[in-house]
């Protein structure tokens, strides 16, 4: 089974260092020592907090799209008829393309928080290697 340093684990999900280690404290998640005595988290529990903290909040309804990624409005390119939208999701950059008329409607602007929903038909996973 693999592990991962707490930097490594912090940079798969997107949070801080300091964040992963008072997760660690509080006994949301299990941690070892390597050979070498830095810390290391199991992958099998990292991958099972990863997926709990990626619940869909129960605020949003029923959709069959199963990946949803909060962020921040980074930037907006419009013109008359079409836009380009830019997410920050935490560590993610996410770009989509709209009306300009969806942009107005959803009271997009810099700095305001928004969702990317993403459903698609074909998704390449790569190993590093």
């Amino acid at each position: 089974m693999p592990h991962y340093r707490i930097s490594e684990a912090a940079a798969l999900l997107g949070v801080s260092d300091d964040t992963l280690r008072r997760r660690i404290d509080a006994g949301d998640l299990p941690s070892t020592t390597d050979d070498a005595g830095r810390a290391v988290v199991p992958g099998e529990a990292l991958a099972r907090w990863a997926q709990q903290r990626a619940a869909t909040p129960a605020q949003h309804g029923p959709t069959s799209a199963r990946n949803r990624l909060e962020g921040l409005v980074t930037a907006i390119t419009t013109d008359a008829v079409m836009a380009q939208v830019e997410l920050q999701c935490g560590p993610f950059r996410i770009v989509s393309l709209m009306s300009s008329e969806a942009v107005r409607d959803l009271g997009l602007e810099i700095g305001s928080r928004a969702a990317a929903v993403v459903k698609a038909t074909t998704v390449i996973v790569e190993a590093p290697r």
